[in-house]
């Protein structure tokens, strides 16, 4: 397994498939579909969609690097790498809500990150920002120092990986000397 850097062509992609499947929404629902998939990834597959780090904020687990580009597009802030790609393919109104602005390249993503992801969206498309913050407060989220990142081994934990599942993603992290970036 190679190291996971994030990517942000396949962040893209991700985040351009949910809002085709369910229309304009609040980046604190995007975010929770992200998490929940990835969470179920780690879980069932023992790797990482996106590799961006979740940050363990108020209202549950929120990834770092996508948070940040949505920030600057919403606040016209293109410091960024690779900006461009990704700014082109969304617009952000009323300060929180995204709008997918192009068809997503599935060829970015996996037949398993579709699975997830599409899991992830019939679980939790009809949950409004109070009931997915409750349900982010996970054992992942708890266990993590506010405002920082939240571990993948207790994100994998706290999706329902099995101990060999574990020992798995141990192995492949240890073996690629992971660091996300």
């Amino acid at each position: 397994m190679a190291s996971f850097k994030f990517n942000i062509e396949k962040a893209k992609a991700a985040i351009l498939f949910i809002t085709q499947e369910i229309g304009h929404s609040d980046m604190l629902k995007i975010f929770k579909i992200l998490y929940f998939a990835e969470q179920k990834h780690l879980a069932k597959y023992g790797s990482l969609i996106l590799a961006d780090r979740y940050i363990a904020m108020k209202n549950g687990p929120v990834p770092s690097n996508i948070y940040d580009y949505f920030k600057g597009l919403r606040d016209g802030n293109f410091r960024f790498p690779n900006a461009e790609i990704f700014y082109k393919a969304f617009e952000v109104y009323d300060y929180h809500m995204i709008k997918g602005l192009e068809a997503p390249d599935m060829d970015c993503l996996s037949k398993s990150d579709v699975i997830c992801i599409q899991d992830s969206i019939r679980e939790n498309r009809v949950l409004d920002f109070n009931q997915l913050s409750e349900k982010s407060h996970d054992s992942a989220w708890a266990k993590a120092d506010k405002d920082n990142e939240i571990d993948y081994f207790d994100i994998a934990m706290a999706g329902g990986a099995n101990e060999e599942m574990m020992k798995y993603i141990n192995e492949c992290f240890e073996y690629s000397n992971v660091t996300i970036a």
